[in-house]
């Protein structure tokens, strides 16, 4: 090799910048400053989350200090509990087991759940009032309208569908796929869509994925709730509909809580 030619990544004394460096304003070191339009999770979001976790872990000790679990005695083979309700975080499944399909109700529904709960961040990727509750004014009123209109179809459907169930109604005269699955799921598809369809036809310029998303999560969430209520406090015996305090036999859906 003669003398002339330079080794590769030979140091040759010239002065190189990085591009933080020449671009005005820039600040010349990025250690601090995160992607554009993004703020630090820590300390602030991080210590709150920390603040909760522990208030939660301190209420759960002090229950299970005060109150014993609801164990029962021994299970015999030969009685069947009544009414047999599944833990209060699956009473609202176990709800909707009495209004549909198995399969619908146990698998299907709780499937495109939790799938559209994944897909939240993805459809919604504005980043404008990102991280605020609720949103503006508008998003405000399309939470408390569907909210409220859950509150009242939900039960309404739980009613109607227990003086006349429509799965026993149509057992001979359809298919079984259709009155047990089929129109089931479409009653329940058609109910929960319709704020979404109201957001939607009321929009102005154009589609906005986050206020679609806003009806359908409210929908989803307060429909949750209020299955779950009503099949904690308001199932008896026979899993039939009844008044909390006006239970048959003695039962009472608040013991063993």
């Amino acid at each position: 090799m003669s003398d002339t030619q330079l080794e590769p990544f030979a140091k040759v004394g010239t002065k190189t910048y990085s591009l933080v460096e020449v671009v005005r304003g820039a600040p010349t070191t990025m250690a601090d400053k995160g992607p554009d339009n993004t703020l630090f999770a820590f300390p602030i979001v991080a210590i709150l989350e920390t603040l909760i976790l522990l208030g939660v872990s301190v209420v759960l000790m002090a229950i299970s200090l005060f109150k014993n679990a609801p164990l029962e005695e021994l299970a015999n083979p030969l009685v069947t509990t009544d009414p047999a309700k599944a833990p209060w975080y699956f009473m609202g499944l176990q709800e909707l087991l009495e209004h549909m399909h198995p399969t619908v109700a146990g698998v299907l529904i709780p499937t495109i759940a939790v799938l559209f709960l994944i897909a939240i961040p993805y459809l919604d990727n504005q980043r404008a009032g990102a991280g605020t509750w609720f949103g503006d004014a508008r998003a405000k009123r399309i939470v408390l309208f569907t909210a409220l209109y859950a509150l009242v179809i939900m039960p309404i459907y739980v009613l109607v569908d227990n003086a006349f169930p429509l799965r026993e109604l149509l057992r001979d005269a359809l298919p079984a796929e259709v009155a047990q699955a089929i129109l089931p799921f479409l009653i329940m598809f058609v109910l929960s869509a319709i704020p979404a369809v109201v957001v939607w036809r009321t929009q102005r310029g154009g589609g906005d994925a986050r206020e679609l998303l806003l009806a359908l999560f409210t929908m989803l969430f307060i429909t949750a709730v209020v299955l779950t209520i009503t099949g904690f406090l308001f199932r008896g015996p026979g899993f039939k509909l009844y008044l909390p305090w006006d239970m048959p036999g003695g039962y009472d859906p608040l013991n063993n809580f």
